[in-house]
């Protein structure tokens, strides 16, 4: 798994001012209130009240950063998104070839889900809750992964298929084996055997030599 991270945006206030830095912390203090929130509740128990009390804040002080429980859950998923994809491109760039790189960058993934399962819950609540959202998300994903793997085959290391196609079986595979593993199992990590096979049946797959 592999993705391009573009820079983050500044956060800024509703009426488009720059944040401080004690005001761009306390809007990323309640963004990890709602993931939390969300996650716990779903979306339609989850209010700005839970989310400003599990934050510890002023319930009016939401209304700096966000007009409603709608725009903060669309920039939960942006923000759940922006930090997915640097932990897989961050793990992804410390292979030396395609095969280590979507080795690296699944491990990355599953990190990330075994430290924020929220992420899982979240996205799922966005197939109703905001579909645009939804499909940002995995379209965001795709992106990066389309770049990798055209890189890959214009290097021989892959063999030519289409890239989209590909990018999506891919992040299929690391979502279901993230949920089977990390989440049901509630545990930190996907055994390494069966990253190993995992791999072997990616590699046969992208016809990577091994």
């Amino acid at each position: 798994m592999s993705a391009v991270v573009e820079p983050t945006p500044p956060p800024t206030a509703v009426d488009g001012s720059t944040l401080t830095a004690r005001g761009a912390a306390t809007r990323s203090r309640l963004l990890d209130a709602a993931e939390a929130v969300f996650a716990e509740y779903g979306w339609e128990q989850a209010s700005i009240v839970k989310i400003t009390e599990r934050a510890s804040v002023a319930q009016g002080t939401f209304y700096r950063y966000w007009e409603s429980k709608q725009a903060i859950f669309d920039d939960l998923v942006a923000d759940l998104n922006r930090r997915v994809r640097r932990a897989m491109a961050e793990g992804a760039a410390r292979g030396a070839n395609r095969a280590e790189a979507e080795r690296y960058g699944f491990e990355g993934f599953f990190r990330f889900t075994a430290e924020h399962p929220a992420l899982y819950r979240v996205i799922r609540q966005a197939e109703f809750a905001s579909p645009d959202a939804l499909h940002r998300h995995y379209e965001k994903i795709a992106e990066g992964y389309v770049e990798a793997l055209e890189a890959a085959m214009a290097r021989g290391e892959v063999a030519r298929a289409d890239p989209e196609l590909i990018a999506y079986a891919l992040m299929g595979i690391g979502e279901l084996v993230g949920m089977r593993w990390i989440l049901w199992a509630e545990t930190s990590e996907v055994p390494e055997r069966l990253i190993d096979e995992l791999m072997a049946f990616i590699q046969r797959g992208l016809g990577i030599e091994r």
